[in-house]
């Protein structure tokens, strides 16, 4: 019987992970949908303050963001995850990253490590400056910004001009996405203008451009986290579809198994009834007048008349 209660046991426990795991699932699906509707409004946001940048540059003489340089310090931005039960999320970030900053000196390097489990991965390199929690639910975000502006200026006063580039995945594209957050608008404005007249500012536009640049800045990381974070749930899902499959296939094959022990423990428990009921049951026919005490002689031998004298 120990035999039937341990695989009873190992069903009970696989079920529960089942569960688990199929609870997860639906949390993640709820959280893409929902995501889907921030993603596709935050990308319009981002366009159109392109738009605006693209329109201001062109009719400006002032830089929208400055060219890039080798000067100054070059920061990654690895945007991980919060929770596990999404395969090498996380070691495919560290593999990018490593082989995008082979040509760069140590001291122009720096690391910004986003989720738990990318930097529990990263713990003891030289080359991690700063980690910050990972938003979990996309209501997470904006204070996951306000911690992560904070450690970008403190980098930024200690080291002055640097730049900054996100690492991240992209469920829509393959492989991983390299964003330059820093400076922004590297790219110059070419070509005939959208708008014949420049535009009409209510402010300088030395503070137009600043407040423009954090529009920027602000938009544009909204867009990096809402699509890793589509990237991550997703990725989960399909994780956790394989291992309830697994889960499935493990718990027929130990029902399998617990069907089979079971008629073999009844078999037992047969015999065993089988066995005890010949031991106790009733003697050989040739043997059932043994008890008699007339019977003390062969079997022609009659018993004594009780009758009297003639």
């Amino acid at each position: 019987m120990s035999r039937y209660r341990d695989v009873e046991h190992r069903m009970h426990s696989l079920d529960e992970i089942s569960g688990i795991m199929r609870s997860m699932k639906a949390l993640s699906l709820m959280e893409t949908r929902k995501l889907t509707g921030f993603l596709e409004s935050q990308q319009r946001v981002v366009q159109t303050v392109e738009r605006m940048a693209a329109d201001f540059g062109q009719h400006y003489p002032l830089s929208t963001g400055g060219r890039p340089t080798d000067q100054g310090r070059h920061i990654f931005l690895l945007i991980g995850s919060e929770r596990g039960f999404c395969g090498d999320f996380n070691d495919a970030l560290i593999a990018a990253v490593d082989e995008d900053t082979q040509h760069l000196p140590p001291e122009q390097l720096a690391l910004i490590a986003v989720g738990h489990k990318l930097h529990a991965r990263l713990e003891g390199d030289p080359r991690l400056a700063a980690t910050a929690a990972a938003p979990v639910v996309a209501e997470e975000v904006r204070a996951t910004l306000t911690h992560l502006v904070g450690i970008i200026a403190d980098l930024q006063r200690g080291h002055g001009d640097l730049r900054l580039t996100a690492l991240h995945h992209d469920m829509d594209r393959p492989g991983l996405r390299r964003r330059p957050v820093l400076p922004p608008f590297e790219q110059p404005s070419a070509g005939k203008p959208l708008f014949a007249f420049p535009p009409r500012l209510n402010l300088a536009p030395e503070r137009f451009l600043g407040h423009l640049v954090d529009e920027y800045l602000f938009s544009i990381l909204n867009e990096i986290f809402y699509t890793s974070m589509m990237a991550e749930n997703h990725r989960r899902v399909q994780h956790l579809d394989g291992a309830l499959d697994r889960l499935e296939r493990e718990t027929h094959q130990l029902t399998v198994q617990r069907n089979r022990q079971r008629q073999e423990e009844i078999t037992e428990e047969i015999e065993i009834i089988m066995l005890n009921t010949g031991a106790v049951g009733p003697a050989h026919p040739d043997s059932a007048d043994a008890g008699d005490p007339w019977r003390t002689g062969p079997a022609d031998v009659r018993k004594p008349s009780h009758r009297g004298p003639r």
